[in-house]
């Protein structure tokens, strides 16, 4: 499933360049109109993140997120500063589809656990952002990435064996918004050492070859940001190849 991706800041549409904050790119459409752009495209997901509420550890930009969700007919999932259950489920009983959880899920995985049991599983997705130390072992970053993780991907999903997660979304953050290509051997280790997992791919994507390498993973999900606002190619494109 294509899944194409808005990151918000002040309520406009963004994107990072590996993360960096002070390397950031506006672009000036609102986001319900985008949204309901890659809807008429043959989208049927969109993925969301408040990168206010991610920096600062408090999401702000909800009632906006709910409304793209109303407006534009898409099934929503989206993060950016969870911090507790009560935000879940007001997301949730707002009309979003699935709430992404991406720093507790390092920082406090027993929260998130206990979460996962008083939510259906398949409404939460725990995202871990990573980056590769010298010897390519990946490590979920946290804070909107600000922050460097001191467990390694595998220990994490260890740690997760046996929660009820079922559908994480890995993002190789020295490939996000650099559109030279996904990190395609990280997701399909993944795959194979977790294969109960439903895994979405992140980071990367920036031509329709690139889509079809993370096709023949078939993964649970392919988010596509950046290369879709450079105009690279179109979500209709990316659904068709």
């Amino acid at each position: 499933m294509i899944i194409p991706a808005i990151d918000l800041i002040n309520g406009r549409c963004v994107r990072l360049y590996k993360g960096d904050f002070n390397q950031r790119t506006d672009y000036d459409e609102d986001p319900i109109d985008v949204a309901k752009r890659f809807a008429a495209e043959g989208a049927e997901r969109m993925h969301i993140v408040d990168l206010d509420g991610a920096k600062h550890g408090k999401s702000s930009q909800s009632d906006l997120i709910m409304k793209i969700a109303a407006e534009s007919g898409l099934k929503v999932q989206t993060g950016g500063g969870i911090r507790d259950l009560s935000q879940i489920q007001r997301l949730l009983d707002g009309g979003i589809d699935r709430v992404v959880v991406g720093s507790l899920s390092v920082t406090n995985p027993q929260m998130v656990k206990f979460w996962l049991n008083e939510v259906t599983p398949s409404k939460i997705v725990v995202a871990l952002d990573v980056n590769l130390d010298e010897n390519g072992v990946p490590f979920p970053a946290t804070r909107g990435w600000l922050e460097a993780g001191k467990r390694s991907l595998w220990e994490i999903l260890d740690d997760y064996s046996g929660s009820g997660l079922n559908t994480v979304l890995i993002t190789d953050i020295g490939r996000d918004g650099v559109l030279g290509g996904s990190n395609v051997d990280l997701y399909q280790e993944v795959q194979s050492n977790y294969p109960t997992l439903n895994v979405i791919t992140s980071g990367g994507v920036g031509s329709i070859k690139h889509v079809k390498a993370l096709k023949a993973l078939n993964p649970h999900g392919i988010i596509i940001g950046k290369a879709l606002y450079e105009n690279k190619f179109t979500v209709a494109d990316a659904v068709a190849c």
